[in-house]
Formats: C-alpha cells, sequence, structure tokens
C-alpha cells in the first residue's frame, strides 16, 4: 500500500513546483489583504488622528480609545477572513486548569458556547490574562490572534515587538495606534519601559471593565538551527538540560509582566499555550514546513493547529512574588533578591532535574522541554474544534472597516469637483 505524503508534510524546498492555482491563490490573497490594512490604517488616520487634537476632551478621548478598539478588532475579523478564504485550517483545542487538571466534559460545557447546529461561536475563556506560547513559526502570533476571537478579546489584544517595526510604512504607524510595545531588546533600557505601559494599559482596563490580552512569547525568537546552540549555552549557564523542541525560555520578561499587571487586576489569569503543528518532523524546525508565504500564498495550510490551554490563576498559582505592599498607581519594581529567587525555584523544580511532577511556574516555563513528537488524531477525545473561519458573513465589511475611507475619498472628490 503506497502512503501519500501530504504537502504539508514535505520541507517547503522539497514540494513540487508551485502552480497557477497556487500562484492566482497568492496574488488574490495580497490583492484583499493588503487593501485590507490600508483601510483599516486609513481609517485610523481619518477619523482617529483628528481626534487626539481634542484629547481634553472626555467625550474625545472615549471616542478615540473606541476607535483603537474598533480598528484592532477589523484587523483580527481580517486575519480570519484571510484563513477562511485563502488558507483553510481549525484549531483544535484541550483545557487544563493548574491544579486540578483536565477541564471535565461539564466545565466544557460552560466554556464553549455553540449554535443551534453545533458550531463554536465563542469560548468563555478569562477576559483579563497574559497568554504565553511556545514559538516555532512567524503565524504562531496569527492563530493566537485569531484565538482571541473567539475569546471575545480581539480588540484588546496587545504583543511586544523590537523597536524596529516601529516604523516600518503602515505596519509601524498602524500598531503604535493599537498601543503595542516596542522593546529595544536590551534589558537595561527595556524594563521600564514594559513595566510601565503595562501598569498604563492594565490600570487603564480594570478601570473601564475592559477585556486584556497581553501576547508574550518567553522564548523570544524562532526554534532555529542558529537559536538552539544559544538556547543550549543558557542552559548549561542555568545548570539545567537543554530542551528538546523548544528553546529555553526567559523568565525575566514575564515575570515583570505579572507583576506589573497583577497588582491592577485582581483577577488577573495567566493562559499558557502549547502549539503544535501536524507534518513536523522530531527536531525538525517549523520554519522548514509553514512560513506566511507558504501558508496564505501557497495554499499549504497546517491542516490542524493543536493548541494545549493551560489556564493558572496568577495570584494563588504563580510565584511572582509580594505584591501585597505594591501601590497600584505606581509600577513595581522587581528586587534583585525576587529575581534570583524567581529563577532559582525554575532550576529546583525542574521536571527534568528530579523527576518529579512541578508545580504552578515550572510546569509553565520547563513542561514544553520534554515534549517528545506528539501527534493528535482529528477530532481526538476532549478536543473543541474550531474552523477559522467568520461566525457571519455580516462580519465580512467589518474586515475592511466597511470601505469607510474609500466612501470618503470618493465623497471627496465629487465635492471638489463641484465646488470647481
Amino acid at each position: 500500500m503506497t502512503v501519500v505524503t501530504r504537502q504539508h508534510e514535505l520541507p517547503i524546498f522539497a514540494r513540487p513546483p508551485r502552480t497557477w492555482t497556487q500562484t492566482l491563490n497568492g496574488l488574490l490573497f495580497f490583492v484583499l489583504f493588503i487593501p485590507g490594512c490600508l483601510m483599516v490604517h486609513a481609517f485610523q488616520l481619518l477619523f482617529l488622528l483628528p481626534l487626539k487634537l481634542f484629547s481634553s476632551s472626555p467625550r474625545a478621548r472615549k471616542l478615540y480609545d473606541e476607535g483603537i478598539r474598533y480598528t484592532k478588532g477589523a484587523f483580527a475579523t481580517l486575519m480570519n477572513l484571510m484563513n477562511q478564504w485563502f488558507a483553510p485550517t481549525r484549531l483544535s483545542i484541550t483545557f487544563e486548569r493548574e491544579g486540578q487538571g483536565k477541564f471535565t466534559e461539564e466545565e466544557i460545557r460552560h466554556v464553549v458556547e455553540r449554535d443551534a447546529s453545533g458550531r463554536v461561536m465563542a469560548l468563555h475563556l478569562p477576559s483579563k490574562a497574559v497568554v504565553i506560547a511556545n514559538h516555532q513559526v512567524y503565524s504562531d502570533w496569527w492563530y493566537v490572534w485569531c484565538l482571541t476571537y473567539f475569546m471575545g478579546t480581539h480588540k484588546d489584544v496587545f504583543i511586544v515587538l523590537k523597536s524596529s517595526l516601529k516604523w516600518v510604512p503602515l505596519v509601524g504607524p498602524a500598531m503604535q495606534i493599537y498601543r503595542f510595545i516596542f522593546l529595544a531588546r536590551s534589558w537595561a533600557s527595556d524594563r521600564l519601559q514594559l513595566s510601565s505601559k503595562l501598569a498604563k494599559l492594565g490600570r487603564k482596563a480594570e478601570q473601564e471593565d475592559k477585556p486584556f490580552t497581553f501576547i508574550l512569547f518567553p522564548e523570544g525568537t524562532l526554534v532555529s538551527k542558529d537559536t538552539r546552540p544559544i538556547s543550549r549555552k543558557y542552559a548549561d549557564k542555568l545548570g539545567i538540560p537543554d530542551p528538546l523542541n523548544i528553546l529555553l525560555p526567559r523568565s525575566t520578561g514575564l515575570h515583570y509582566s505579572l507583576r506589573s499587571l497583577a497588582p491592577r487586576m485582581s483577577s488577573l489569569k495567566l493562559i499558557d499555550i502549547t502549539m503544535i503543528y501536524p507534518g513536523i518532523p522530531p527536531k525538525g524546525y517549523g520554519q522548514s514546513f509553514y512560513t506566511l508565504r507558504s501558508i496564505f500564498c501557497d495554499r499549504v495550510p497546517p491542516p490542524v493547529v493543536h493548541m494545549h490551554l493551560r489556564i493558572f490563576d496568577v495570584a494563588k498559582d504563580v510565584p511572582i512574588g509580594d505584591i501585597s505592599g505594591t501601590n497600584p498607581a505606581v509600577t513595581p519594581n522587581r528586587s534583585i533578591h525576587e529575581s534570583l529567587e524567581v529563577d532559582f525555584q525554575i532550576r529546583r523544580r525542574s521536571p527534568l532535574m528530579n523527576g518529579l511532577e512541578s508545580c504552578g511556574w515550572t510546569r509553565m516555563i520547563l513542561s514544553r522541554s520534554s515534549l517528545t513528537q506528539i501527534t493528535f488524531p482529528a477530532g481526538h477525545h476532549g478536543a473543541i474544534e474550531i474552523p477559522l473561519e467568520l461566525r457571519s458573513h455580516r462580519e465580512i465589511p467589518d474586515a475592511f472597516c466597511f470601505l469607510t475611507p474609500a466612501a470618503v475619498g470618493v465623497l471627496w472628490s465629487r465635492l471638489v469637483k463641484a465646488i470647481l
């Protein structure tokens, strides 16, 4: 019996030559995605920036904030639409709560909202959370943001980015308006920037009772042949075995983030996502099989993206140190003692070091290090299957901000002609 190898199971360099169908798919993707991004940014420039001139007015500030949320939600809607039209896939999600194991069927029924046909419409997960995930391919952030679309927090996503992206045409200014956080990757200068901005965002979300989702990849970069030696060197420095399938995550940035947010959000949760893509062999690198180009232009997406979600109550389950005396109005400092203590706990509790079941912080940081290649069969027990597509065709105009900038342009040109 001949076993047919599907394209996503082949490294990109070993795949058949691109077909005309794939070329057309790529052209259509760019024809719709790039203008969609332009419309979202044009909406920001035409309708939001003028409101900044009236920043002293509470009403203008509120309209500006809601405008940011609208355009951020529009971009998330556009991403899901691009999946639906050009790179069909689905999320296969399992859940686990720290200290309580996997969700029961009753708990899953409370988390998952379905329509009459059984289709998943929403996931009732924590609305204020720090979301961390392992980092294999550049599409990781895309699929995590798509997950927030079903969580209902896609309008309130915040991401850390390299400062070099701040002024990239179109993308950079739009992300600045989104209030994303730009860091120079120099911890001496970044720590105060990260803490102060997160503290401000967290305080604002709590006061206005808005959702808040902060997405962070503790590994900092992709797993590759270039980054593996760096991870191995860092593991040797800490005195722990080198992980097999991930880079050793750095705890400092995550710890600072949680300490900045926890005093301002009493219900803050940590959602730890383990992402697994099918077709990648043991010790293989995800970027050899999945790139943004191969997924959306060549139409070879992962047939399924597996996400195992572990949910932690930050106040109870994560040892971020004593914040009881922290004034929520100011940014908390992390002492050298606390830094060393947390790093010590990570090393001491490592399941690779002592073979015992780890808890809280260690499971969050190191549990993936002992993973071997895992293959989940379709529809495996307890998994929630969610096709990445819009819940309704009526949301398509949202993805393009109702084409408002284009309509304004047409009206303006007609007005100019009428005057002249």
